[in-house]
C-alpha cells in the first residue's frame, strides 16, 4: 500500500525540553484503515540489541509534542525505546476530514504502532508496552483488551470518553432523555454539514475560562491555553474536535471487554482529578492477578500530563521492566 505523504516539522517543537540521553527522529507507520501516522521516536543513546519498545498517545485532544512525547522522551532516559505518535486524523498525522475521533479507528492505532515496532531491528516484538493519557488511556485498555501482542499497559489519568459521552460527565446525563437529546442536534449537525461542505468544530478550551467554570475546565485552560502546555497543532489549545465526533463515542462501550485482558495493566490516576472515577472503575473490572491502581495524594488531572515531580516514571519504569522481560 501506498501511505499519504505527510509534512513533518524538523525543528524541535516540543513543550518540553530536548534529553541528551536520547536518540530523537520523525518516524511514519501506517494503520489497517490506510491512513498514515507520524511519530517521534526516541531511543537510549547506546542502547544496543533488541530493545523493549513502548507506543504512547494522548491526551484526548492534544499532540504527540504535549505530554506523549514527555512520557515516551522520559521512558527512552529509562532505557525503552519508545514512539509518540499522533492519532488518526490529528497532529502530523493523516487522514481526512481533519479533527475526527473514532473509538474503533484510534484503538487501531495503538496497534497498528505495535505492528510497526514489531518489526523494527532493534525492539523485541515479544516486549511491547503501550502508555495512553486520559482519553487515549481508555483506547489503550481497549487496545490491550483486543491486541495479545501487548504485553503490559499504562493508563494515566484515564478517561473513558465512550461512558462520558454518552452518560455526561459524573454520569449525570445517564438517561435516554438526554442521550435522545444529543443525538438530534448531532445528527442535525451533519446535515449542515453536508450542505456546508466542511465539518463544524466545536472549539477548544475556553479562553477566557467563564468565573463559574467548574474546576476541571479551568484546569484545562491551565494546561492547554498557557505557555506550558499551547502547542499550534493541538486541536484542545485551538479550535477543538468536529462536533459531530462524539456521535460514534455514544454507541459503543470501550471497556465492554477489560475484564478479558490477560498482560499486565497498571492504572494512575490523581486523587483530586475530577476524571479519578474513570480509573478506580476501570481497576474494578479488570480481572487479572497481574493489575495495578496507582492513586497519588492531591494530584488533579492535568498535574499527570507534564508534572515531573508528580507522574510516577519510577513505579512506570519497574512496572514495564516486570512485565517486557
Amino acid at each position: 500500500m501506498e501511505d499519504e505523504k505527510l509534512v513533518l516539522t524538523k525543528e524541535w517543537d516540543k513543550t518540553f525540553p530536548r534529553s541528551e540521553k536520547v536518540n530523537h527522529r520523525k518516524v511514519t507507520f501506517h494503520n489497517r484503515y490506510g491512513i498514515t501516522l507520524a511519530a517521534d521516536l526516541y531511543e537510549p543513546k547506546g542502547a544496543e540489541g533488541k530493545q523493549a519498545a513502548i507506543a504512547v498517545s494522548g491526551p484526548f485532544g492534544a499532540v504527540k509534542e504535549q505530554a506523549a512525547g514527555l512520557y515516551a522522551q522520559t521512558m527512552a532516559e529509562r532505557g525503552f525505546l519508545t514512539i509518540a505518535f499522533d492519532p488518526s486524523f490529528t497532529g502530523e498525522s493523516g487522514g481526512h476530514p481533519r479533527y475526527v475521533a473514532s473509538p474503533d479507528i484510534n484503538t487501531e492505532d495503538f496497534q497498528a504502532a505495535v505492528d510497526f515496532l514489531s518489526v523494527q531491528e532493534n525492539v523485541d516484538p515479544e516486549r511491547i508496552g503501550i502508555i495512553g493519557i486520559c482519553g487515549w488511556g481508555g483506547m489503550a485498555i481497549n487496545a490491550a483488551a483486543i491486541d495479545t501482542r501487548i504485553k503490559a499497559t499504562v493508563a494515566s489519568t484515564m478517561y473513558d470518553m465512550t461512558r462520558v459521552n454518552a452518560k455526561g460527565y459524573f454520569d449525570a446525563e445517564d438517561s435516554e432523555e438526554a442521550r435522545f437529546e444529543k443525538r438530534k442536534a448531532m445528527n442535525a449537525q451533519r446535515i449542515e454539514d453536508y450542505k456546508n461542505g466542511t465539518y463544524a468544530l466545536a472549539g477548544g478550551v475556553a479562553d477566557p475560562m467563564p468565573e463559574d467554570a467548574p474546576f476541571y475546565f479551568k484546569d484545562y485552560h491551565d494546561y492547554y491555553k498557557a505557555d506550558r502546555g499551547y502547542h499550534a497543532r493541538s486541536l484542545n489549545s485551538n479550535g477543538g474536535w468536529n462536533v459531530t465526533s462524539s456521535l460514534s463515542f455514544m454507541n459503543m462501550p470501550i471497556l465492554q471487554y477489560a475484564g478479558e485482558i490477560r498482560s499486565a495493566v497498571m492504572l494512575i490516576h490523581g486523587e483530586k482529578a475530577h476524571s479519578c472515577y474513570f480509573s478506580r472503575d476501570a481497576y474494578k473490572m479488570l480481572t487479572g492477578d497481574n493489575k495495578e491502581l496507582v492513586i497519588i495524594p492531591d494530584a488533579v488531572h492535568t498535574d499527570l500530563y507534564d508534572n515531573m515531580d508528580v507522574i510516577p516514571f519510577d513505579k512506570m519504569e519497574q512496572f514495564f521492566e516486570s512485565n517486557l522481560k
